[in-house]
């Protein structure tokens, strides 16, 4: 719910407020971009674990823009209800005159001479780059382990591996290092990390937002969206990279609509309190007024079948010249992935790529009469950081199952949000049809309510 603030500057902390309340704050000239920023920084500064979340911090660059900002809210011309408020990019964004590396040895020295796309976008409505955070080795992986630079850490559990591939980005945000972050999502690199910091996470359309100067894994999933603390932060971030109004997230009774359970393979062997969460979310969602059912949906378990082929292929495909150029610079498990995809046919690619065309058409069909489809975001816990280096198999058979359930969404060209519940590293994902943001969002705000209320 939008914060309500008291004639008091003091309680006007930015540190503690969402992206949405920061703005509302700066609206109501409580605060400013230049104090909110340099509370950040400051944070940023005392911070053990700043070195494990950002890659770098654009210090000066911030300076700038908050203090354009700070100018504008002066002058009463704030670019949108955003405007001042910092953020941190996962380093697969390009910012100009900044290293991206994508969290690999592979891609030192790559210094992009102008922005990205959506940080175009967002600069345009005066958003504050705050720095560039770590993330796993060329985003190929749900764990957000990386030996080769930093492992950002759980919130919940400083043993614990983040999530990935956009690991930085959560940490830096349940950590308290920045107010939103913008990450990518591949295979649930955006979700993944999001439900395992208690945090809100979106998933765009394929194609939705600009990928104009982003490393790239795989360009038929490929997908960009906000990490935040809330819906209302999901959706003014969305509005801002797909350069649209703010959505108008007011639920109505008519919204709560029809939900169904993806029955199958994403309800298979959860772990304790992913299943307790689940259940506990349904319950909460059907008192709240949802009308909820259970479904399977065949198409979605041929089309799982089929991520261990199209991923690495198209992934090796895209990296093969890099990576076997200097194969000693990366990560063992990582290498290895990549290189999975190394003897796949083309015609064995190809037909797996039309299959999966068919199976998204069936799922829409199926999926037509629900405003939306719910799973639990992930199926297990954060693993052990330490087990994860040492132990092969417990590092494949976790970033498997960490990935289960999350990469539907992208194998169906589907959109999906994750939100937090009420236990800790444990997120409802709602799913919805292609290009349904806004109303995926409303669901979404819906749902929060319901759930943690």
């Amino acid at each position: 719910m939008p914060l309500i603030f008291k004639k008091d500057k003091k309680m006007a902390d930015p540190l503690k407020m969402s992206a949405s309340e920061l703005g509302e704050a700066f609206e109501n000239n409580l605060t400013n971009p230049v104090e909110a920023l340099e509370a950040y920084l400051e944070a940023i500064q005392k911070s053990t674990l700043t070195e494990r979340i950002y890659v770098e911090v654009t210090k000066e660059r911030a300076l700038g823009e908050a203090a354009d900002a700070r100018k504008r809210q002066k002058l009463g011309l704030r670019m949108g209800p955003l405007d001042g408020v910092p953020i941190s990019w996962k380093d697969l964004f390009d910012v100009e005159g900044h290293e991206t590396t994508a969290g690999s040895d592979l891609l030192k020295g790559q210094m992009p001479q102008t922005d990205c796309a959506i940080l175009e976008q967002a600069s345009i409505n005066g958003l504050v780059t705050l720095g560039k955070t770590h993330m796993s080795e060329l985003a190929f992986s749900g764990l957000g382990l990386n030996p080769v630079t930093q492992t950002p850490p759980c919130v919940n559990d400083l043993g614990a591996v983040a999530g990935g591939s956009s690991s930085g980005a959560a940490a830096s945000v349940a950590f308290g290092l920045a107010p939103a972050a913008i990450g990518s999502d591949t295979g649930g690199s955006v979700r993944i990390p999001a439900a395992w910091n208690d945090l809100v996470g979106l998933k765009t359309t394929l194609g939705r937002v600009s990928m104009e100067g982003v490393v790239p894994l795989c360009r038929s999933f490929d997908t960009i969206g906000p990490i935040v603390k809330t819906v209302d932060d999901a959706g003014l971030l969305f509005s801002v990279i797909t350069t649209n109004k703010p959505i108008d997230l007011e639920y109505r009774s008519i919204e709560r609509g029809r939900l169904a359970i993806l029955k199958g393979t994403p309800l298979d062997d959860l772990q304790q309190k992913p299943a307790l969460a689940f259940e506990a979310s349904v319950k909460a969602l059907s008192n709240f007024g949802f009308k909820i059912k259970e479904i399977e949906i065949d198409e979605v378990e041929s089309a799982l079948a089929l991520s261990s082929l199209v991923y690495p292929s198209e992934a090796y495909a895209e990296w093969k010249d890099k990576i076997e150029a200097a194969p000693e610079l990366m990560y063992g498990e990582i290498l290895q992935r990549f290189r999975g995809g190394k003897d796949v046919l083309a015609s064995e690619y190809l037909k797996a790529m039309r299959d999966l065309e068919i199976f998204k058409k069936q799922y829409a069909m199926k999926c037509s009469e629900f405003d939306g489809v719910i799973l639990p975001t992930c199926p297990i816990m954060p693993p052990n950081l330490e087990r994860l280096e040492s132990d092969n198999d417990y590092y494949v058979s976790q970033n498997l199952m960490a990935l289960r359930n999350t990469r539907i969404g992208n194998l169906m060209g589907i959109c999906s949000l994750t939100i937090p519940t009420n236990y800790n590293s444990c997120g409802l994902s709602i799913m919805a049809l292609p290009n349904r943001e806004e109303k995926l969002l409303r669901l979404g705000k819906a749902a929060e309510i319901a759930i943690l209320k």
